[in-house]
């Protein structure tokens, strides 16, 4: 083993040691590789440090991410995740695990509109677990659903996680959006099977929605409410991912109409306010400035791995794996799968992904269905304790009779449906690649 190929290895268990230590991810990526890369090659090897940088920040497709993200927290700020729940929970009706059910399909649409795992799940959990615990429904439960509801926003289309894999795989934002629709209806709907399922065979965990509590609001009402609350923020999703995955428009252009329709939706239901616009333009420009600063620094991590011949070592461990590019695939997603027990979504996509990228790339695996797979395994990671953000995300907001023991116990089946999902998806690719071929891409 040659001296660059020790300085690789060293650099890797450097990042995870400083990872570990709670150094932030961008700090991380930049110290690591400025210091191995000094190391193995001097200054010179960071004379192409500033065109790399260029061309990050000078791509064209960045510019989806602040706009989606306004669009999200617009719609965030507006509350309208509280009429959504109202109108769900009263049209699921008597149904056991009904309650849980409306919250699986408020995540579906909150996460087309905002993508914002840490609002969806604080407000899913301020607004529905007092509420849930009153009905009867088990903590477990009660907290593993708002924890796997409020993550679909990471899968179903448009999320961040889709737009840094088209950069990292050099694939279309559009192909990739096509792709995740199937994939994000398939958690969904296995998380529904199973809070049915649980609703047959354990109906006192899963109690429906008191009768009297049905009839407060009349059917009317309800079906009014339905069309003034669901709707607009539902063809609002439609829109945006229909003009991307139909072609008609780039993403860039579908998230500044996606943007302009998030004002429209909070102003038509007069929630429109210089305050929330302010902190609308304030978390916006903190989430993107965070996401930017770590694509930058990640260039020197890269950078500086590529020189000291780190890719080859990658290829040379992948040899010594029996069952060919199956075995591969397999490795990655129990790397990823371990990996999301202690380091974040972002870090995962832009260290293990890069890393192993050229080996698939060799086995000319296709890359749609790989970002797929690799997407649906991210998923685990903000439930998988003792890092799982969303369950941080709840302890934030649970009331004291919920432990960390319920949240843990809560999402453990949600996980394992995660992985199901995930061997479904490799079992059967067309999942995945079924519409993105249909309509063309």
């Amino acid at each position: 083993m040659s001296g660059t190929e020790i300085l690789a290895i060293l650099m890797l268990v450097a990042f995870f040691g400083l990872l570990m230590a709670g150094v932030p991810v961008a700090f991380t990526l930049a110290t690591t590789g400025f210091v191995f890369g000094f190391l193995g090659f001097g200054t010179g090897l960071f004379n192409l440090l500033p065109a790399r940088i260029y061309g990050v920040v000078s791509n064209y497709q960045w510019l989806a991410i602040p706009l989606f993200v306004f669009m999200g927290v617009m719609l965030e700020k507006s509350r309208l995740a509280e009429d959504l729940l109202d109108v769900v929970g009263h049209l699921a009706g008597g149904l056991k695990g009904g309650m849980a059910l409306g919250i699986i399909g408020v995540g579906v649409l909150m996460g087309a509109t905002t993508g914002i795992v840490g609002a969806t799940v604080i407000t899913l959990g301020l607004l529905t677990l007092p509420t849930l615990l009153r009905r009867g429904y088990d903590p477990g439960v009660a907290c593993g659903a708002i924890c796997a509801s409020g993550t679909l926003g990471q899968i179903i289309p448009p999320s961040l996680i889709l737009i840094l894999l088209s950069d990292i795989l050099q694939l279309s934002v559009g192909t990739l959006f096509a792709a995740a629709v199937m994939p994000g209806m398939l958690l969904a709907a296995l998380y529904c099977v199973y809070i049915v399922m649980l609703g047959m065979m354990r109906p006192e965990m899963v109690p429906a929605v008191p009768q009297d509590e049905r009839d407060a609001m009349p059917r009317a009402e309800l079906w009014l409410k339905f069309f003034k609350v669901v709707l607009p923020p539902l063809l609002l999703v439609l829109s945006v991912l229909g003009s991307i995955i139909g072609g008609v428009a780039a993403p860039t252009e579908a998230a500044s109409m996606g943007a302009l329709g998030a004002i429209l939706v909070t102003a038509s239901a007069g929630r429109m306010s210089f305050r929330v616009l302010k902190e609308t333009l304030q978390t916006t420009t903190k989430i993107t400035a965070m996401v930017m600063f770590i694509l930058i620094c990640a260039q020197v991590f890269a950078l500086a791995f590529r020189g000291l011949h780190g890719e080859d070592l990658i290829k040379g461990l992948f040899e010594f794996l029996p069952g060919g590019v199956a075995a591969d695939i397999w490795f990655l997603m129990l790397l990823i799968f371990v990996l999301g027990f202690f380091i974040e979504w972002i870090e995962i996509s832009y260290i293990a992904v890069p890393l192993f990228l050229p080996v698939f790339i060799a086995q000319n695996v296709d890359l749609v269905w790989l970002a797929m797979l690799i997407c649906v395994n991210l998923q685990t990671s903000f439930l998988t304790p003792p890092f799982g953000w969303a369950l941080f995300f709840l302890r934030g907001v649970a009331p004291p009779e919920i432990t960390t023991r319920h949240m843990y116990l809560g999402v453990i089946p949600f996980v394992l449906m995660q992985v199901i999902a995930v061997a479904l998806m490799f079992f059967f690719p067309q999942l995945a690649l079924w519409l993105p071929k249909a309509i063309g891409w």
